[in-house]
């Protein structure tokens, strides 16, 4: 199994990756300006059970390894459930990533009776999605209140619709934070440099973050982006890659 990927520019490497129910198409805008303004390589791929990986099944774990083979040695940079996956390569590879960034994103779920209940609630949400089809998931999901200062606009509808009930389905089931392990106890291992970026309408994953660059030490910074909810890299792609850009270029 391999992951589909997409390569553009020249430069040190980026390896950029999605949220759930997008592809790599999503982080285009953001790469775009990474790759004008700051002269990198940008290599965005799909995740598993989305796009061109649509039907590849494998838990997260399973998922940085894949990851990790598409991007090879590189900067990293993540949002939500592609930051998990981020996370996970780097605290399994090491010597893959020589920084990383993470957009919305968190270590999972300490608490087991949380992580059930989560993992129940994602269960629920994979049997609404073989139910109802994508297209009716995708006006409910997008509906949430974490989404509520993405415009529709910028939301990349058609790009989220080009993937499938099964797969989008089989990564609630393996990679949603109910199956993941969670990682705050290994957060002090990384020593590559670590950006935390979040929304500054995003409240939850600006106190996530807050508490991770604790846990990481020195060698975490931590970054609002101006005028953005939970979708940063979408609301805002200009201001995530002015930050992103500079920590990149700064580490």
């Amino acid at each position: 199994m391999s992951l589909h990927r997409h390569a553009t520019g020249a430069g040190p490497r980026v390896v950029l990756v999605h949220g759930f129910t997008q592809t790599g198409s999503s982080m285009a805008p953001l790469a775009e300006h990474l790759s004008s303004a700051f002269g990198v390589e940008v290599v965005t791929v799909d995740l598993p059970g989305h796009g061109g990986s649509g039907a590849v099944r494998v838990d997260l774990p399973g998922a940085a390894r894949l990851l990790g083979e598409a991007g090879g040695a590189a900067a990293y940079a993540g949002y939500s459930l592609g930051g998990r996956v981020c996370l996970r390569l780097a605290v399994d590879r090491p010597d893959l990533v020589g920084s990383l960034a993470l957009l919305g994103a968190s270590p999972g779920i300490a608490a087991p009776a949380e992580r059930a209940a989560r993992r129940a609630a994602d269960e629920a949400l994979a049997e609404e999605l073989e139910r109802d089809g994508v297209p009716a998931f995708l006006e409910r999901w997008l509906a949430q209140p974490l989404f509520a200062t993405l415009p529709r606009e910028a939301a990349g509808i058609e790009d989220r619709l080009v993937n499938g009930a099964g797969g989008l389905a089989a990564g609630l089931r393996l990679l949603g934070t109910g199956a993941q392990e969670p990682l705050w106890d290994r957060l002090a291992g990384l020593r590559m440099p670590v950006l935390l970026l979040a929304g500054e309408h995003d409240p939850k994953f600006r106190a996530i973050g807050a508490r991770m660059a604790e846990l990481i030490g020195p060698n975490a910074r931590r970054a609002d982006v101006p005028g953005a909810g939970h979708a940063a890299h979408l609301e805002q792609p200009a201001r995530t890659a002015a930050l992103l850009g500079a920590f990149l270029a700064r580490s």
